[in-house]
């Protein structure tokens, strides 16, 4: 009898409690010490289309979501129809009385009928029917004989803001569901769930909340945004931290006014940041060029979407690589980094405001819905807060300025192509600076010589900053016959299908870019070089990551995965397409 090793899927309307029942459950799951893997999938609109929430759990650690689902939470006939095909023989669909469920159906699949009254349990247990979702919740327990008290401590925590006694009502709602579950159809359910005594404490986190924590210990004290999903949360976790660290929140009118509005906190000498997606972006460009000539130190969050235009607002995609990299007219340093992990989202949104500050540049992160959304239970200390050192760079105090025989000099011309950098606010650092062409001293010229050695300066920046940049990250054997390339958010899937791969026969390895720009072109060459059958995975129509590599290394990809359907990768999708083509079946 498989245990601790399975898949949930919960399927509704928007409005029927679908994402607050699946990450419910995921976390009584994680509070009992399992590993879980949780991926939320929701339309574009506020009531009505279709969602689901899927909860992957195991005893190990858990990188990606799967395909298969062993148990369905059908809260209508929706999910029944557009999700049967994915429930393995043996598994079953939990439904309400009232969602009718063709039996021939389900028994040409294998697939078992748990149906249960969860509006009428709701009703007459807890007096409202808006319980329903507590009491699937409550089933699932039951079906899967995961014990109550963790479900109870996760509704009992849900629930208190709400006064005691609708919290009350829904712990008697799931009971009675978890009760009624168990002796109906607990005996004839082969995935069983039950917490592991003795594991370690672990949070259950996803990778926007990890990268406001990293720029939290990074000192960010100043955020401006515009609403845009999937970048929205992380403005909604520092702003409700705002109090306890002293951050300045800002909702602006637009996605110009908000990196504009960073970029003047940021001049002022406050760590400064905006997030948006890429539509969002795409109206930062102007002020982006600002910043990049002002040499002002701002990070910018782009986590990527489906486009162009609207496009998918709640589906993934990485189809802004070559567009962040080359954005705003004219030509001035940035950085890019693209974290693919809950563990590299945070230390990005660290490492992010240290860089922006050494280098006097903007730096920008570039994540994704997936990684944004998808949540995973990473162990306490995996979040290493007491290796960080704060970086400022080239930041002279105010009284080294004293005596200065040719004053201060904002955009003096350096080795480096650093300048000292002054905060405003001193009668010893009066400085003009400005979107123009200008002098050391920050005047505007057309100087033609003035205009080649302020651009020397700026751009001799790129050549230091290779140093700093994480170079890509290796995960396999050292040798092998295949290897898969990708960044940002396919770490996972990635990672886990070269574990398909190599089990199944084909040797494969994994190499993660995780830092983009600059690259290091010897460097990235030379690990190029190691690869035999070089496969490129990639959520984008053109392969942005192969055009950058091969623009960099020389180096053409063998071949090429690409998906732009606006849902993640599964490791079983990747290793799938690498083994057709020396036609070895991979099983998940």
């Amino acid at each position: 009898m498989p245990r601790n090793r399975m898949t949930i899927m919960v399927g509704g309307e928007a409005g029927q409690g679908v994402e607050s029942g699946g990450a419910g459950f995921a976390k009584a799951l994680a509070r009992g010490g399992l590993h879980v893997f949780g991926l939320p999938d929701f339309m574009s609109r506020i009531r009505g289309g279709h969602n689901f929430y899927l909860v992957r759990v195991a005893e190990e650690p858990l990188w990606a979501h799967e395909d298969d689902v062993h148990l369905l939470l059908a809260f209508n006939r929706d999910t029944v129809d557009l999700h049967l095909h994915e429930v393995v023989p043996g598994g079953g669909i939990i439904h309400d009385s009232a969602v009718k469920v063709d039996p021939a159906l389900l028994a040409k699949r294998g697939v078992q009928d748990f149906e249960m009254p969860l509006v009428k349990i709701a009703e007459e247990i807890g007096g409202h029917r808006i319980m329903m979702n507590t009491a699937a919740i409550g089933a699932t327990a039951g079906i899967t004989g995961y014990e109550f008290e963790r479900v109870a401590d996760i509704i009992l925590t849900n629930f208190k803001r709400k006064g005691q006694e609708i919290a009350e009502n829904n712990l008697k709602v799931a009971r009675h569901a978890y009760d009624l579950a168990a002796e109906r159809y607990s005996g004839s359910f082969d995935w069983k769930l039950a917490q592991v005594p003795g594991a370690p404490q672990r949070m259950l986190i996803n990778g926007n909340q990890a990268l406001a924590m990293g720029a939290l210990a990074a000192g960010c004290r100043f955020i401006s945004t515009y609403p845009m999903t999937p970048a929205s949360s992380i403005t909604e976790w520092l702003a409700a931290h705002a109090a306890k660290f002293g951050i300045v929140q800002k909702q602006v009118e637009d996605e110009t006014a908000a990196l504009l509005m960073a970029i003047g906190a940021a001049h002022a000498g406050v760590r400064a940041m905006t997030a948006t997606s890429g539509g969002g972006f795409c109206l930062m460009v102007e002020a982006l060029g600002l910043a990049g000539m002002t040499e002002t130190p701002v990070v910018i969050v782009d986590a990527q979407r489906g486009g162009p235009s609207t496009g998918l607002p709640t589906r993934t995609e990485q189809s802004d690589l070559e567009f962040v990299l080359h954005a705003s007219h004219g030509e001035f340093p940035r950085l890019v980094l693209a974290p693919g992990t809950i563990e590299q989202c945070f230390s990005s949104g660290f490492r992010a405001f240290n860089l922006a500050e050494k280098y006097q540049t903007p730096v920008i992160m570039l994540t994704d819905l997936h990684l944004a959304f998808a949540t995973r239970t990473i162990d306490k200390d995996a979040l290493d807060f007491r290796s960080l050192k704060i970086d400022r760079g080239e930041l002279v105090p105010w009284e080294a300025l004293n005596g200065q025989a040719d004053g201060y000099q904002r955009h003096r011309v350096t080795e480096s192509g650093i300048s000292p950098r002054v905060l405003p606010g001193s009668e010893q650092a009066i400085y003009i600076t400005t979107g123009d062409e200008h002098t050391s001293y920050g005047f505007i010229t057309e100087d033609a010589n003035e205009r080649v050695q302020q651009m020397d300066k700026r751009m001799r920046k790129l050549e230091v900053a290779k140093r700093d940049m994480e170079p890509p990250i290796w995960y396999g054997p050292e040798e092998a016959e295949v290897t898969l390339v990708g960044w940002g958010s396919s770490y996972g899937a990635l990672r886990e299908a070269t574990d398909l791969l190599n089990a199944a026969g084909v040797k494969t390895n994994f190499l993660q870019f995780l830092d983009i720009f600059p690259l290091d072109e010897a460097l990235v060459t030379a690990e190029l070089g190691r690869i035999r059958r070089m496969v490129v995975v990639e959520q984008n129509y053109t392969g942005q990551l192969a055009n950058v590599l091969r623009v960099y290394s020389g180096r053409k990809a063998d071949a090429l995965l690409t998906k732009y359907d606006g849902r993640a990768f599964s490791a079983r999708w990747v290793a799938e397409r690498v083994k057709a083509t020396v036609g070895v079946t991979v099983h998940a």
